[in-house]
Order: structure tokens, then sequence, then C-alpha cells
């Protein structure tokens, strides 16, 4: 294609080069962004999910004394069910057995609750304890949908396609030009694959190097521990 390439030829392929990887990176910053967006998403119900059960284990003070013992050992078990769940990684068996878990704690606590307000239907304080537990049921729900939310396949495929044509492009530039520019091109390629790569593990919780800190969960864990009252 060099011998029947004229300057004009060569422009043209020069800004359809430009175009491409102008392209290229509008959908890098749209993808990272999404997959960013969702990374914050699932850090947010980390904390939620803490304030949430140490609201409730606070509340559960409230409780009729026979009530209040069995509330906060079985909040002090419900704590290890979300840091089971984010440990389990992309292993089924034990991410069923986390939330089976929770749900199983969750179904108990409700029980303890709704016998509490049934023995004083107009206690306000029963009421508190019953509103923070609903928090924390619902939590593990928009938890766990949030940890199953990626970016659409279909969006990294359509990336995946305009990398391989930016590149090809550029080949193809190169070539009528008789310029390889190794160096660059090289570099370049790194930096797209390096980039795309990243996208994936911020979108891919469950693996690879960046994950979702548990801190505060953790950090709660050791504070009911240390409760015995």
């Amino acid at each position: 294609h060099k011998d029947r390439s004229d300057e004009s030829a060569k422009a043209h392929v020069n800004s359809l080069q430009a175009a491409v990887l102008g392209l290229l990176a509008l959908l890098l910053g749209f993808t990272f962004l999404m997959a960013v967006s969702r990374f914050d998403t699932r850090k947010s119900f980390v904390v939620e999910e803490a304030n949430a059960i140490g609201t409730t284990f606070l509340r559960s003070q409230l409780l009729p004394p026979e009530q209040r013992r069995t509330a906060k050992e079985l909040l002090r078990a419900h704590v290890s069910a979300p840091l089971a769940f984010y440990a389990a990684g992309v292993d089924l068996a034990r991410l069923e057995e986390a939330n089976g878990k929770a749900a199983l704690i969750e179904r108990q606590l409700w029980v303890l609750a709704r016998d509490a307000a049934t023995q004083d239907p107009r206690s306000v304080e029963t009421g508190l304890f019953v509103e923070s537990l609903n928090s924390v049921i619902d939590l593990r729900e928009k938890r766990q949908v949030a940890f199953e939310n990626h970016v659409p396949e279909a969006v990294l495929y359509l990336l995946l396609v305009v990398s391989v044509v930016s590149f090809a492009l550029l080949g193809y530039s190169c070539g009528i030009t008789q310029r390889r520019r190794f160096a660059a091109n090289a570099i370049f390629a790194l930096l797209i694959v390096f980039v795309l790569t990243m996208i994936l593990d911020i979108d891919r919780p469950r693996r690879g190097l960046v994950t979702v800190s548990q801190e505060s969960l953790i950090r709660l864990q050791a504070t009911l521990e240390h409760d015995v009252r």
C-alpha cells in the first residue's frame, strides 16, 4: 500500500488514526469512571453496614433484659457474616454459606424484636431497635447487589475492539510512512493494556490487587467483642 499512497492518503490515514485514538480515550475514561463509581459504592456500603450494625447494637441496650443479652450475642455473630462474604472471593459455596448465616441471624433478631414489640407495643425504645435492625437487613441485599454490579460486558468488548482497531491503524500508519517508532508505540500499547487491566481489576473486587477495605467492619467487630455489658 505504501507505493500507492500519496500525501493525501497519508493525511487521511492520520486523521482516521487521530479520530479512533480519541474515541479510545473517551471510552477508556468513560469505562474507568463506571468502574470507580461502582468501587466507591461498594466501599460506602461497607461503612454503612458497619454503622447500621453498630447502631443496632447500641439500641439493643434499650431492650428488656431478657432480650438484651440475646440481641447482643446475635449482633456479634452477625458482624462476622459480611466479613466472611467479602473473604469468600469467587468461592460460591463460601458465599452461599455466608449469606445463609447472615439470613439466619437476621431471622432470629427479627423474632426477638417481634417478641419485644409484642410485650410493649408502645415502647419507643423497641421501635428504635426495630428501625435500625430493618436497616441492617436492607443493607445486606444492597451489598450483595453492589458486588454483582459490574461494568456491562458489552462495554468491555467494545473497548477491546476499539483498542485493537487503534493498534491496527497505528501499525498501518507506520507502514505507509516507513517510520516504525518502536519505543513510542510500545509504550503507548503498554499504557493501554495497563489501563484496561486496572479497569478490570477495579470492576472485579473479588479477585486481583484492588480490593474493598473491610477496616470498618473489623474495627466494629473488635469494639463489640470488648463490650461485655
